[in-house]
Protein backbone atom coordinates (compact mmCIF):
# COMPACT_ATOMS: atom_id res chain seq x y z
CA UNK A 1 0.00 0.00 0.00
CA UNK A 2 1.38 3.36 -0.59
CA UNK A 3 2.07 5.76 1.87
CA UNK A 4 0.52 8.79 2.64
CA UNK A 5 2.79 12.32 1.90
CA UNK A 6 4.11 14.24 5.09
CA UNK A 7 6.83 16.52 6.12
CA UNK A 8 8.19 16.53 9.62
CA UNK A 9 10.75 18.20 10.78
CA UNK A 10 12.66 16.39 13.85
CA UNK A 11 15.86 19.09 14.38
CA UNK A 12 16.22 22.85 14.05
CA UNK A 13 19.57 24.61 14.28
CA UNK A 14 19.02 28.18 14.06
CA UNK A 15 17.14 28.70 10.85
CA UNK A 16 18.32 24.74 9.33
CA UNK A 17 15.97 21.46 10.25
CA UNK A 18 16.57 17.96 9.62
CA UNK A 19 13.56 16.50 8.91
CA UNK A 20 11.83 13.27 6.71
CA UNK A 21 9.66 13.32 3.65
CA UNK A 22 7.39 10.53 2.79
CA UNK A 23 6.13 9.65 -0.65
CA UNK A 24 4.34 6.39 -1.91
CA UNK A 25 7.62 5.42 -3.16
CA UNK A 26 9.27 5.63 -0.04
CA UNK A 27 10.79 8.07 2.39
CA UNK A 28 14.24 10.02 2.21
CA UNK A 29 15.60 12.57 5.02
CA UNK A 30 15.87 16.18 4.62
CA UNK A 31 18.23 18.45 3.66
CA UNK A 32 18.75 16.29 1.02
CA UNK A 33 19.64 16.37 -2.66
CA UNK A 34 18.22 15.02 -5.35
CA UNK A 35 20.24 13.50 -8.71
CA UNK A 36 19.12 15.16 -11.61
CA UNK A 37 17.98 12.16 -14.41
CA UNK A 38 16.45 14.49 -17.22
CA UNK A 39 15.73 11.91 -19.33
CA UNK A 40 15.20 8.72 -17.22
CA UNK A 41 18.82 8.15 -16.09
CA UNK A 42 21.48 10.04 -14.11
CA UNK A 43 23.73 10.51 -16.53
CA UNK A 44 26.86 7.47 -16.07
CA UNK A 45 25.18 6.21 -13.24
CA UNK A 46 23.24 2.88 -13.24
CA UNK A 47 20.34 3.49 -10.68
CA UNK A 48 21.13 0.85 -8.20
CA UNK A 49 25.03 3.00 -8.22
CA UNK A 50 23.12 5.87 -7.29
CA UNK A 51 20.81 4.36 -4.47
CA UNK A 52 24.55 2.98 -3.04
CA UNK A 53 25.74 6.89 -2.97
CA UNK A 54 22.67 7.25 -0.07
CA UNK A 55 20.35 8.97 -2.67
CA UNK A 56 16.78 8.13 -2.05
CA UNK A 57 14.51 10.60 -4.40
CA UNK A 58 15.96 11.42 -7.94
CA UNK A 59 14.56 14.40 -10.53
CA UNK A 60 13.02 13.53 -13.81
CA UNK A 61 11.74 16.24 -16.59
CA UNK A 62 8.56 16.70 -17.95
CA UNK A 63 9.79 18.61 -21.09
CA UNK A 64 12.46 15.91 -22.06
CA UNK A 65 10.41 12.76 -21.78
CA UNK A 66 7.52 14.39 -23.37
CA UNK A 67 9.49 14.34 -26.66
CA UNK A 68 11.58 11.29 -26.06
CA UNK A 69 9.80 8.55 -25.80
CA UNK A 70 6.70 10.42 -24.92
CA UNK A 71 4.75 10.31 -20.98
CA UNK A 72 2.13 7.98 -23.24
CA UNK A 73 4.42 5.24 -24.13
CA UNK A 74 6.31 5.07 -20.33
CA UNK A 75 2.92 4.79 -18.73
CA UNK A 76 2.33 1.60 -21.10
CA UNK A 77 5.02 0.49 -20.11
CA UNK A 78 4.55 0.39 -16.24
CA UNK A 79 5.39 4.11 -15.51
CA UNK A 80 8.15 6.00 -15.14
CA UNK A 81 9.59 3.87 -11.71
CA UNK A 82 9.46 0.93 -13.29
CA UNK A 83 10.67 2.55 -16.94
CA UNK A 84 14.08 3.06 -15.27
CA UNK A 85 14.21 0.80 -12.56
CA UNK A 86 13.89 3.06 -9.83
CA UNK A 87 11.09 2.14 -7.10
CA UNK A 88 11.65 4.93 -4.84
CA UNK A 89 10.91 8.77 -4.40
CA UNK A 90 11.00 10.29 -8.36
CA UNK A 91 10.27 14.23 -8.19
CA UNK A 92 9.50 15.77 -12.18
CA UNK A 93 10.22 19.18 -12.90
CA UNK A 94 7.36 20.50 -14.98
CA UNK A 95 8.54 22.07 -18.17
CA UNK A 96 8.87 25.58 -16.88
CA UNK A 97 12.54 26.28 -17.01
CA UNK A 98 13.19 24.94 -20.56
CA UNK A 99 10.46 27.84 -21.70
CA UNK A 100 12.97 29.89 -20.64
CA UNK A 101 16.28 28.27 -21.59
CA UNK A 102 14.86 26.98 -25.32
CA UNK A 103 13.48 30.81 -25.44
CA UNK A 104 14.42 30.41 -29.00
CA UNK A 105 12.28 27.78 -29.89
CA UNK A 106 9.47 28.75 -27.46
CA UNK A 107 6.38 30.98 -28.00
CA UNK A 108 4.47 32.06 -24.37
CA UNK A 109 0.80 33.23 -23.99
CA UNK A 110 -1.64 32.96 -21.32
CA UNK A 111 -2.49 29.79 -22.91
CA UNK A 112 1.19 27.98 -22.62
CA UNK A 113 4.18 27.30 -24.23
CA UNK A 114 4.45 26.31 -27.86
CA UNK A 115 7.23 25.09 -28.50
CA UNK A 116 10.08 23.69 -31.28
CA UNK A 117 11.00 20.63 -30.93
CA UNK A 118 15.09 20.43 -30.69
CA UNK A 119 15.13 17.03 -31.73
CA UNK A 120 12.64 17.40 -34.90
CA UNK A 121 11.37 20.64 -34.93
CA UNK A 122 7.67 19.46 -34.45
CA UNK A 123 5.45 22.15 -32.69
CA UNK A 124 4.30 21.31 -29.52
CA UNK A 125 1.93 22.71 -27.00
CA UNK A 126 3.10 23.09 -23.21
CA UNK A 127 0.00 23.97 -20.89
CA UNK A 128 -0.21 23.58 -17.46
CA UNK A 129 -2.74 21.16 -17.91
CA UNK A 130 -1.03 19.33 -19.97
CA UNK A 131 2.54 19.48 -17.96
CA UNK A 132 0.62 17.67 -15.11
CA UNK A 133 -1.65 15.37 -17.44
CA UNK A 134 2.54 14.20 -18.38
CA UNK A 135 3.22 14.18 -14.93
CA UNK A 136 0.59 12.01 -13.91
CA UNK A 137 1.37 9.46 -16.91
CA UNK A 138 4.88 9.59 -15.62
CA UNK A 139 3.93 8.53 -12.08
CA UNK A 140 5.74 11.60 -10.57
CA UNK A 141 5.65 11.07 -6.83
CA UNK A 142 6.09 15.29 -6.63
CA UNK A 143 4.61 17.05 -9.50
CA UNK A 144 5.64 20.52 -10.25
CA UNK A 145 3.33 23.56 -11.04
CA UNK A 146 4.26 25.07 -14.59
CA UNK A 147 5.54 28.45 -14.38
CA UNK A 148 7.34 30.84 -16.79
CA UNK A 149 10.78 31.28 -15.14
CA UNK A 150 12.38 34.07 -17.20
CA UNK A 151 16.16 35.49 -16.67
CA UNK A 152 17.48 37.61 -13.75
CA UNK A 153 18.21 40.39 -16.24
CA UNK A 154 14.83 41.00 -17.25
CA UNK A 155 13.42 44.06 -16.27
CA UNK A 156 10.89 44.41 -13.33
CA UNK A 157 8.20 44.85 -15.35
CA UNK A 158 8.66 41.90 -17.78
CA UNK A 159 9.68 39.77 -13.74
CA UNK A 160 6.26 40.98 -12.58
CA UNK A 161 4.13 40.01 -15.59
CA UNK A 162 5.66 36.13 -15.65
CA UNK A 163 5.23 36.29 -11.95
CA UNK A 164 1.67 36.62 -12.91
CA UNK A 165 1.69 34.51 -15.50
CA UNK A 166 3.34 31.75 -13.15
CA UNK A 167 0.59 32.66 -10.76
CA UNK A 168 -2.17 31.54 -13.02
CA UNK A 169 -0.48 28.71 -14.52
CA UNK A 170 -0.17 27.47 -10.57
CA UNK A 171 -4.06 27.42 -9.97
CA UNK A 172 -4.90 25.62 -13.21
CA UNK A 173 -1.75 23.34 -12.29
CA UNK A 174 -3.71 22.79 -9.14
CA UNK A 175 -6.84 22.30 -10.47
CA UNK A 176 -5.55 20.01 -13.52
CA UNK A 177 -4.35 18.18 -10.70
CA UNK A 178 -7.22 17.46 -8.05
CA UNK A 179 -8.81 16.56 -11.25
CA UNK A 180 -7.24 13.21 -11.74
CA UNK A 181 -8.37 10.32 -8.82
CA UNK A 182 -6.41 11.04 -5.59
CA UNK A 183 -3.70 9.10 -4.93
CA UNK A 184 -2.21 8.40 -1.28
CA UNK A 185 1.55 9.47 -1.06
CA UNK A 186 1.51 11.86 -4.03
CA UNK A 187 2.17 15.60 -3.88
CA UNK A 188 2.05 18.79 -5.81
CA UNK A 189 4.65 22.04 -5.13
CA UNK A 190 4.29 25.55 -6.11
CA UNK A 191 7.38 27.29 -7.38
CA UNK A 192 7.87 30.83 -6.02
CA UNK A 193 9.22 33.41 -8.89
CA UNK A 194 9.81 36.97 -8.82
CA UNK A 195 13.40 37.20 -9.47
CA UNK A 196 15.64 39.74 -7.19
CA UNK A 197 12.85 41.51 -6.67
CA UNK A 198 11.69 41.14 -2.65
CA UNK A 199 8.46 42.37 -3.12
CA UNK A 200 7.32 40.20 -5.92
CA UNK A 201 8.65 37.19 -4.55
CA UNK A 202 6.51 38.22 -0.78
CA UNK A 203 3.27 38.43 -3.38
CA UNK A 204 3.72 35.00 -5.00
CA UNK A 205 4.60 33.52 -2.09
CA UNK A 206 1.54 34.78 -0.47
CA UNK A 207 -0.62 33.98 -3.28
CA UNK A 208 1.11 30.83 -4.31
CA UNK A 209 -0.33 29.37 -0.27
CA UNK A 210 -3.88 31.20 -0.62
CA UNK A 211 -3.87 28.18 -3.18
CA UNK A 212 -2.41 25.58 -1.31
CA UNK A 213 0.59 23.70 -1.81
CA UNK A 214 2.05 20.38 -0.61
CA UNK A 215 5.84 22.09 -0.51
CA UNK A 216 7.09 25.27 -2.15
CA UNK A 217 9.53 25.67 -4.22
CA UNK A 218 11.94 28.53 -4.75
CA UNK A 219 12.32 28.73 -8.74
CA UNK A 220 14.06 31.50 -10.94
CA UNK A 221 17.80 31.34 -9.38
CA UNK A 222 20.79 29.96 -10.21
CA UNK A 223 20.60 31.28 -13.59
CA UNK A 224 23.39 34.27 -13.26
CA UNK A 225 23.15 36.13 -10.76
CA UNK A 226 25.75 36.07 -7.78
CA UNK A 227 25.75 34.34 -4.47
CA UNK A 228 24.99 37.11 -2.45
CA UNK A 229 21.95 37.99 -4.64
CA UNK A 230 20.68 34.29 -4.09
CA UNK A 231 20.88 34.38 -0.44
CA UNK A 232 19.46 37.77 -0.02
CA UNK A 233 16.45 36.77 -1.77
CA UNK A 234 16.69 33.40 0.09
CA UNK A 235 16.90 35.67 3.21
CA UNK A 236 13.85 37.41 2.45
CA UNK A 237 11.23 34.53 1.04
CA UNK A 238 12.05 31.85 3.30
CA UNK A 239 10.00 33.44 6.58
CA UNK A 240 7.01 33.40 4.42
CA UNK A 241 6.98 29.90 3.79
CA UNK A 242 5.05 27.57 5.72
CA UNK A 243 7.19 25.83 8.32
CA UNK A 244 5.07 23.01 7.93
CA UNK A 245 5.72 22.64 4.09
CA UNK A 246 9.36 21.49 2.34
CA UNK A 247 11.65 24.48 1.05
CA UNK A 248 13.00 23.41 -2.28
CA UNK A 249 16.07 25.62 -4.24
CA UNK A 250 15.59 24.46 -7.47
CA UNK A 251 18.73 23.74 -9.45
CA UNK A 252 20.95 24.86 -7.14
CA UNK A 253 23.92 23.75 -6.96
CA UNK A 254 27.71 23.92 -5.62
CA UNK A 255 28.47 22.68 -2.37
CA UNK A 256 29.24 25.99 -0.74
CA UNK A 257 25.33 27.23 -2.40
CA UNK A 258 23.81 24.32 -0.75
CA UNK A 259 25.75 24.85 2.52
CA UNK A 260 24.54 28.47 2.66
CA UNK A 261 20.97 27.37 1.97
CA UNK A 262 20.43 25.04 4.07
CA UNK A 263 21.62 27.91 6.84
CA UNK A 264 18.94 29.44 5.92
CA UNK A 265 15.99 26.81 5.88
CA UNK A 266 16.21 25.19 2.69
CA UNK A 267 15.06 21.56 2.52
CA UNK A 268 15.42 20.22 -1.24
CA UNK A 269 18.08 20.72 -3.79
CA UNK A 270 18.63 19.58 -7.32
CA UNK A 271 21.45 20.31 -9.84
CA UNK A 272 23.10 18.58 -12.77
CA UNK A 273 26.85 20.34 -11.69
CA UNK A 274 27.81 16.64 -10.28
CA UNK A 275 27.11 14.97 -12.96
CA UNK A 276 27.99 17.17 -15.71
CA UNK A 277 31.59 18.25 -13.88
CA UNK A 278 32.52 14.42 -13.62
CA UNK A 279 31.75 14.09 -16.75
CA UNK A 280 34.26 16.48 -17.94
CA UNK A 281 36.83 15.83 -14.98
CA UNK A 282 36.35 18.02 -12.34
CA UNK A 283 35.60 16.33 -8.82
CA UNK A 284 34.05 17.81 -5.62
CA UNK A 285 36.21 16.86 -2.90
CA UNK A 286 36.56 18.03 0.76
CA UNK A 287 37.74 21.79 1.20
CA UNK A 288 37.89 21.81 -2.49
CA UNK A 289 37.78 20.51 -6.56
CA UNK A 290 40.18 18.42 -8.54
CA UNK A 291 40.44 19.18 -12.13
CA UNK A 292 41.54 15.75 -13.04
CA UNK A 293 42.88 16.88 -16.47
CA UNK A 294 45.93 18.69 -14.95
CA UNK A 295 49.19 16.99 -15.43
CA UNK A 296 50.17 17.87 -12.08
CA UNK A 297 47.84 14.33 -11.25
CA UNK A 298 49.43 11.98 -14.13
CA UNK A 299 51.28 10.43 -11.50
CA UNK A 300 49.11 10.55 -8.07
CA UNK A 301 48.45 7.38 -6.54
CA UNK A 302 46.43 9.08 -4.26
CA UNK A 303 42.08 8.68 -4.59
CA UNK A 304 40.36 11.97 -5.15
CA UNK A 305 39.81 12.47 -1.50
CA UNK A 306 40.90 10.47 1.59
CA UNK A 307 38.34 10.77 3.37
CA UNK A 308 35.83 9.59 1.00
CA UNK A 309 34.67 5.78 1.09
CA UNK A 310 33.16 5.69 -2.69
CA UNK A 311 34.10 2.72 -5.10
CA UNK A 312 36.02 5.29 -6.97
CA UNK A 313 38.32 6.61 -3.79
CA UNK A 314 38.35 3.05 -3.09
CA UNK A 315 39.62 1.52 -6.03
CA UNK A 316 41.45 3.96 -7.77
CA UNK A 317 44.26 6.28 -8.06
CA UNK A 318 44.02 10.21 -9.63
CA UNK A 319 46.71 9.12 -12.25
CA UNK A 320 44.63 6.56 -13.55
CA UNK A 321 41.71 8.87 -13.76
CA UNK A 322 43.55 11.71 -15.57
CA UNK A 323 44.45 9.04 -18.12
CA UNK A 324 40.68 8.04 -18.32
CA UNK A 325 39.48 11.49 -18.84
CA UNK A 326 42.58 12.37 -21.03
CA UNK A 327 41.45 9.50 -23.15
CA UNK A 328 38.15 10.03 -23.31
CA UNK A 329 36.98 6.90 -22.04
CA UNK A 330 33.44 6.23 -20.92
CA UNK A 331 35.09 4.88 -17.41
CA UNK A 332 36.25 8.02 -16.90
CA UNK A 333 33.11 9.44 -16.89
CA UNK A 334 31.53 6.60 -14.73
CA UNK A 335 34.07 6.81 -11.70
CA UNK A 336 34.11 10.73 -11.55
CA UNK A 337 30.21 10.71 -11.62
CA UNK A 338 29.90 8.05 -8.98
CA UNK A 339 32.46 10.12 -6.72
CA UNK A 340 30.89 13.33 -6.94
CA UNK A 341 26.89 12.19 -6.28
CA UNK A 342 28.21 10.08 -3.63
CA UNK A 343 30.13 13.20 -2.23
CA UNK A 344 26.88 15.39 -2.49
CA UNK A 345 25.18 13.13 -0.54
CA UNK A 346 28.08 12.54 2.38
CA UNK A 347 27.66 16.75 2.09
CA UNK A 348 23.76 16.29 2.97
CA UNK A 349 24.68 13.84 5.81
CA UNK A 350 27.02 15.88 7.64
CA UNK A 351 24.93 19.21 7.10
CA UNK A 352 22.32 16.48 9.12
CA UNK A 353 24.45 15.60 11.29
CA UNK A 354 25.42 19.21 12.27
CA UNK A 355 21.59 20.53 12.64
CA UNK A 356 21.05 17.42 14.86
CA UNK A 357 23.72 17.63 16.92
CA UNK A 358 23.54 22.06 16.74
CA UNK A 359 27.48 22.06 15.79
CA UNK A 360 28.54 23.40 12.75
CA UNK A 361 32.71 22.83 13.09
CA UNK A 362 32.12 19.53 10.93
CA UNK A 363 30.70 21.69 8.25
CA UNK A 364 33.13 24.74 8.68
CA UNK A 365 36.32 22.59 9.09
CA UNK A 366 36.04 20.02 6.52
CA UNK A 367 33.67 21.28 3.66
CA UNK A 368 34.62 24.90 3.43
Amino acid sequence: MSHQFFFKVSNTSKNSRKGIIQTAHGDFPTPCFMPVGTQATVKAMRPEDVLNTGAKVILGNTYHLMIRPTAERINRLGGLHKFMNWPHTILTDSGGFQVMSLSSLTKVTKAGAEFRSHIDGKKIMLSPERSIEIQYLLGSDITMIFDQCIRNSSSKDDTEKAMNLSLEWALRSKISYLSYQSRPGYAIFGIIQGGLYPDLREKSAQELIKIGFDGYAIGGLAVGETQEEMFSILDSIVPFIPVDKPRYLMGVGKPKDIIGAVKRGIDMFDCVIPTRSGRNGQAFIRKGVVNIRNTVYAEDMNPLDKMCICYTCQNYTRAYLHHLIKSKEILGAVLMTQHNIHYYQDLMQDLRDSIKNNNWEMIDNIHL
